[in-house]
């Protein structure tokens, strides 16, 4: 133990504070850093910096990741980046926005409510990454599960196409329009309803921040058991319809497991009360499945009973390097047979995304000078005991370095120091944006092949881009990203389709936690068999015959429309 001690720098940290003191999400307001950046012209239509030729304006074109456009009823819009080339037309069948509609709608959420101002309406028509632009003219914020209820029965009735939005911090284009779909906002449903201190089960409605309620349940001696860097603003309505994944999910499970019941309304204005909050209800179907990942697109979930478990005394982080990724992949094992039941999380990432980091953001420190190293693990563990834990912790970090898993690491000492750790990993979002331009993709993997994968794009893009990988090691989720100085047809060519033909035939998954949207729609039979998704199909029509609720998202346009 001396050894250990005298040779690295591995620092204790366990205290009964709250450990949630990680980096804030990106801005809204972060900028496309691209040479192919949005600008305005006077008839206020948003132009590329390489405009398509008349031909391609006359269709629905949704071009090459540096063409990305859609013509529509107000302008030529512009997408900044996304998979490859597909044609995708408004559909027909639904209606244009009227003034009779604007006013059914004053009167039923009030005046004030009813955003037609140009500026927030630029906000809530962009994603977070600025990589999709609707040309909504409407955006609506219900204050009740009844307002809800009759704004999509009005619009079911009139066939006014919707896009349910949160906090809009999606990566595929799922929470805004694609043409002039009116935007339901569900912000200002931000109560909680009830909170059970025997049993930790929380009743809120859809608007809540999610940063909120992990506050609301600190103050309670409880946590949420979902943990997403983009806290701040998202919200657990998005959550929940996204399946959202995040840092607990080695330790508490997906929101499949969490999340008790919920409450969601139809297409048709109809509202499903399947808001129970028993551990155990085996009467008939468990329908509350088919809207936790739906992406709105089945109905608009409204309010949510989640299981939050008690909050426990004794938390520690580890940031450790590693030589190579089978020393991760051996490390993973160890961590979960020897930490077993405090294990909470397992995160890693590359040298490249740490060079990243540390070159894009500022205030970064590297936690092992005074070199890069090949791989960097984070170790979380959480229980209720904290010298029992401290223990455990060290006895695995010392056998970890006897048998060479790792070659160097630090614990947080404190708070500030683990806020600091997290900020590495949480941050590379970031870093990602402010290095230029971004192709990412989220992705489930054996873990054995998941840097295969990496390895192999970098054979492929050569010199034309760096390939930067990290994620959730603990459930094979790779977020692989390709980061050049700028978007090019080029370097798209060579990572689809071949990213999700590989992911395919490993028998991955094309989305591990941040959905379809509209960027993965049609690459959905990669991960998904004929069968199933004209099943889903099926169930969309079934739901929503009219196909108002986020068109184009999810599922293959030719089969939801």
């Amino acid at each position: 133990m001396e050894k250990w001690r005298a040779s690295h720098r591995f620092l204790r940290y366990s205290s009964t504070k709250s450990f949630d003191l990680r980096s804030k999400p990106i801005s809204e307001q972060a900028t496309c850093n691209s040479s192919f950046c949005f600008a305005r012209n006077e008839r206020r239509e948003w132009k590329f910096g390489n405009c398509l030729s008349s031909s391609r304006e006359k269709r629905g074109y949704l071009g090459s990741s540096a063409e990305r456009g859609i013509r529509n009823e107000v302008g030529f819009q512009v997408r900044c980046f996304g998979s490859a080339t597909s044609l995708i037309q408004r559909n027909p069948s639904f209606s244009t926005l009227n003034t009779d509609d604007i006013n059914y709608f004053k009167g039923l959420v009030g005046e004030k409510n009813v955003i037609q101002d140009e500026d927030r309406l630029l906000t809530a028509n962009t994603d977070w990454m600025h990589k999709y632009r609707g040309s909504s003219k409407l955006l609506l914020q219900p204050r009740t599960t009844e307002e809800v209820a009759q704004i999509l029965k009005y619009c079911n009735s009139r066939c006014l196409a919707v896009v349910p939005q949160g906090g809009n911090t999606g990566l595929v284009g799922g929470s805004v329009p694609v043409f002039d779909e009116v935007i339901i906002n569900l912000g200002l449903m931000n109560n909680i309803v009830s909170f059970d201190k025997v049993s930790g089960i929380l009743v809120c409605e859809a608007g809540c921040i999610l940063e909120n309620l992990i506050t609301f349940l600190d103050t309670q001696g409880f946590i949420m058991p979902l943990d997403l860097g983009a806290k701040g603003s998202c919200q657990i309505g998005g959550n929940v319809s996204t399946n959202a994944g995040g840092l607990r999910l080695v330790r508490y499970g997906s929101l499949h497991g969490t999340v008790l019941g919920l409450e969601a309304v139809l297409a048709n204005g109809d509202v499903l009360d399947m808001l129970g909050t028993l551990r155990k209800d085996n009467t008939g179907y468990d329908l509350k499945h088919l809207f936790i990942g739906s992406e709105g697109s089945l109905g608009i979930v409204t309010r949510v009973s989640i299981l939050t478990p008690p909050k426990l005394s004794s938390v520690n982080l580890a940031f450790l390097a590693c030589n190579d990724y089978f020393s991760c992949q051996k490390l993973l094992v160890e961590a979960k047979r020897k930490l077993g039941e405090i294990l909470s999380a397992f995160e890693f990432l590359d040298n490249l995304a740490m060079d990243l980091v540390l070159n894009h953001l500022e205030g970064v420190r590297n936690p092992l000078p005074p070199f890069l190293h090949n791989f960097y693990v984070l170790i979380e563990t959480t229980g209720s005991h904290e010298s029992y834990d401290r223990e455990k912790l060290e006895a695995f970090l010392l056998h970890a370095m006897e048998v060479g898993l790792i070659s160097d690491g630090a614990l947080a000492q404190d708070i500030n120091q683990a806020s600091s750790f997290w900020h590495i990993r949480e941050g590379l979002p970031e870093a990602l944006m402010k290095a230029g331009a971004v192709y990412k993709y989220d992705l489930s993997l054996p873990i054995e092949k998941m840097y295969d994968l990496v390895e192999e794009m970098r054979t492929r893009l050569g010199a034309l881009a760096k390939v930067v990988a990290f994620g959730h090691l603990g459930d094979g989720n790779l977020h692989l990203n390709i980061s050049a100085p700028q978007y090019e047809e080029k370097i798209l060519a060579q990572i689809e389709p071949f990213v999700y033909e590989w992911t395919s035939k490993h028998r991955g998954s094309i989305s591990a936690e941040h959905g379809l949207g509209l960027m993965k729609a049609t690459e959905i039979f990669y991960s998904k068999s004929t069968n199933t998704v004209q099943l889903m199909a099926f169930i969309k029509k079934l739901l929503d015959p009219r196909g108002i609720l986020n068109p184009y998202k999810v599922l293959p346009h030719s089969l939801s429309s």
